[in-house]
Order: structure tokens, then C-alpha cells, then sequence
């Protein structure tokens, strides 16, 4: 379902005021030079946040996209209809400083479209996931293992070695046409409002319903995210700055779990939520846990732990902030419950009210050692 236009601009409207403060005093002085910007996308999940934060800076964008996501979104912004699979000759002839791709696309297509635009832009902008890394129990930096798909350019992408491994052959094949003049972007998990996948969102009416709430592991296992405004803060910044090279995007600042889950918590004005934490061998036992259940949460002892401490200090060298958990949990809990009935009664990740009530006494009633 869509996003209904005049709730997802109310919130890009206060996006853009919230970039515009965070810019006055300090960057005033050193405001970019307004640039002309190709997004291909826009109207998706972080598209729109790409658009405020570019709009806030000054910058004149086209949108390049099948018009099928959020038609009508941007009336006043550039929008050249198109797929880009048949259709990039509608780009042809035109100039532009940079271009955004956002695109979960073939790397086939970026290197067409980078072979289009090479003499037409200064910089490739892709933004791609920290799915393209062999996730272990490793932290993760920017020189970590990567996937490698199981076929090249499949016509369709089957599990997270295809999705991640095609995201990294991807940034290679802009990186190949544009030596020198290619950013990648290796975002972490996406969350805030107009998030599709509902899995961060969880948290936050979880904590909302109050009461005693089962929370996976110890406070100090781990939920990195990031909140796709400060994505889309940092993208405009690349572009402003002309930051080339590869980037992880994952924060917060503290992604310590207890420290999420208590700022969601606050965020749930009123709450009488209280955290009860349960050890994962319990929960492996009772066949409950994972993202399923607890989304997000990744705890130390994990096989795929390392996805809980991705490195993301090169991104943040470079300017990349996160905002407090509390601000993004309070903006999309505010965002989920504006939604339509219909949009809110969808299927969700996370543990049902049953099943807590059924898990939780257990807990209690466990043979103690000692």
C-alpha cells in the first residue's frame, strides 16, 4: 500500500526543518554550492528523505523512476518516467553533477547506467547494504570478507548470498566505469517512519502496550540500525563534499540492546512497560528468538553476531550522525499509528501477544541452579 502523500510530506517537512537547524550556525559559512542532482528512485523508503535533505541544502533534482511507487509525491520536483531496463536513453543528453542510485537493482544495470552518464556527472553515488559482507561472528569494518553471488545477474535474486553478493558486484561495476568518482554506501538496517518491513516498529508499540515485555539476551547484546533521515542526510553530504569510496552507514551512537529497547520505551509516552530479560538458551529451547520474534536484536553469542558491530567509523570521519533512538522510535511510532487501518493491521515481525504470555511465566518458573 502506499504512502498517503500528505502524511509522508508533514514528515519530510519536519526532515527538512531538522536538517536546516542542524546546518545554520556552523556550515553556513561552507553551504555547498547548489548542485543539480539525478536521483533514480526517489519515492521509495529513503528516496524522499534524499529529497528533503538535498532540497534543504539548495539543490535542483530530477527523480527518475517508473512512477508506480508514491505517484504524484514531488509535483513541483523534475520526474522523467522511465524503467530503467528499457528506457535510460530518456536520460541521454542531459548534465548533471551527481547521481543517487537507489535502486536494489542487477549490477548490470548500474554499469549501464554508469556507461550512459560517465561524461554527464562527477560522481556515482549507489547506495548499497551491509548485506554484501559474509556475516559471522567477526565484527564487521569496510575490508571484511565479502559475498560472492551464486550466479551472476540472475534474473531473480533468491536469499541474502544473491541480494548481497549482486549489492557488491554492483559497487564494483560503478566503481569499474567511473574510477575515483563512485561512493558507496553500505547502509545498515533502515528504520524510521515510512519503513515497509514493520521490523523495527515492533519495539516501539511493543512498549506502547505496557506491561511486562520479554527482551532477548542481555542489555548489552546489540541493535544496530539507522535511521533512514540520517542516511539520507549523509547521501546529500557526499554529494556536497564530493566524499568518494566506501562507507558503512549503521549506527546509533550506542547500540548497546538495553540502551534501544529503554529508548524505545521512553517514546511510548505513558508507558508502564517494564524490560524482563531472558536468557537465548531459554528461548532456543522453547523454539522462540530470532528476528521472527525479537527483530533486530543480535546477541553476543550469535553465529552471525559480527552484524551487531559493523564498523561505521570511516562514515562518521566523514560526517555521517545518528539521531537518539528515542527520536526515531517516537517518529515512527507517531508515523505507524497515522497509517490507515487497513496499512496498520498487516502481518508483522515480532512475538505475538500469546506467544509472550505463554514465554514469560515459563521464565519465571524455571529451575534455578544454585
Amino acid at each position: 500500500m502506499g504512502v498517503r502523500r500528505r502524511d509522508f510530506l508533514a514528515a519530510l517537512a519536519a526532515a527538512a526543518a531538522g536538517c536546516a537547524m542542524s546546518s545554520s550556525s556552523q556550515r553556513a559559512a561552507s553551504k555547498p554550492k547548489p548542485k543539480r542532482i539525478l536521483v533514480l528512485g526517489g519515492t521509495g523508503f529513503v528516496g524522499p528523505h534524499i529529497v528533503a535533505a538535498a532540497r534543504a541544502r539548495g539543490h535542483t533534482l530530477t527523480l527518475f523512476n517508473r512512477g508506480k511507487t508514491n505517484p504524484g509525491l514531488f509535483p513541483d520536483v523534475e520526474t522523467i518516467i522511465g524503467d530503467r531496463r528499457t528506457d535510460i536513453d530518456r536520460l541521454r543528453g542531459r548534465e548533471w553533477d551527481a547521481v543517487i542510485d537507489t535502486w536494489v537493482m542487477l549490477p548490470k544495470s548500474v554499469r549501464a547506467m554508469a556507461e550512459l552518464l560517465k561524461d554527464h556527472v562527477a560522481q556515482y553515488l549507489f547506495v548499497s547494504t551491509i548485506s554484501v559482507y559474509k556475516l559471522g561472528k567477526e565484527p564487521i569494518d569496510e575490508s571484511s570478507p565479502v559475498l560472492t553471488p551464486k550466479t551472476v545477474n540472475p534474473t531473480k535474486l533468491e536469499g541474502v548470498e544473491d541480494y548481497g553478493g549482486n549489492k557488491f558486484l554492483a559497487e564494483r561495476a560503478a566503481e569499474a566505469v567511473m574510477p575515483g568518482r563512485a561512493t558507496n554506501l553500505r547502509g545498515g538496517v533502515l528504520v524510521g517512519p515510512g519503513d515497509p518491513s514493520d521490523r523495527f516498529i515492533y519495539w516501539p508499540l511493543r512498549m506502547q502496550r505496557g506491561g511486562e515485555v520479554l527482551a532477548p539476551g542481555k542489555p548489552d547484546d546489540r541493535m544496530q540500525l539507522i535511521d533512514v533521515r540520517d542516511l539520507g542526510a549523509f547521501i546529500v553530504r557526499c554529494i556536497d563534499e564530493r566524499i568518494v569510496g566506501t562507507y558503512n552507514c549503521v549506527g546509533p551512537d550506542d547500540p548497546a540492546l538495553g540502551h534501544v529497547l529503554e529508548a524505545c520505551r521512553s517514546a511510548a509516552a505513558g508507558s508502564d512497560a517494564r524490560l524482563t530479560w531472558v536468557d537465548g538458551a531459554f528461548l532456543e529451547a522453547e523454539k522462540a528468538g530470532g528476528w521472527d520474534d525479537f527483530p533486530l536484536a543480535v546477541g553476543s553469542g550469535d553465529d552471525q553476531a559480527g552484524f551487531g558491530h559493523v564498523d561505521a567509523r570511516r562514515a562518521i570521519a566523514r560526517g555521517l550522525t545518528f539521531r537518539a533512538p528515542a527520536a526515531t522510535a517516537r517518529d515512527a511510532l507517531a508515523w505507524y499509528d497515522a497509517q490507515p487501518a487497513a496499512r496498520r493491521n498487516q502481518p508483522r515481525p515480532g512475538c505475538t501477544p500469546e506467544r509472550e504470555a505463554e514465554l514469560l511465566p515459563k521464565w519465571h518458573a524455571r529451575p534455578r541452579s544454585g
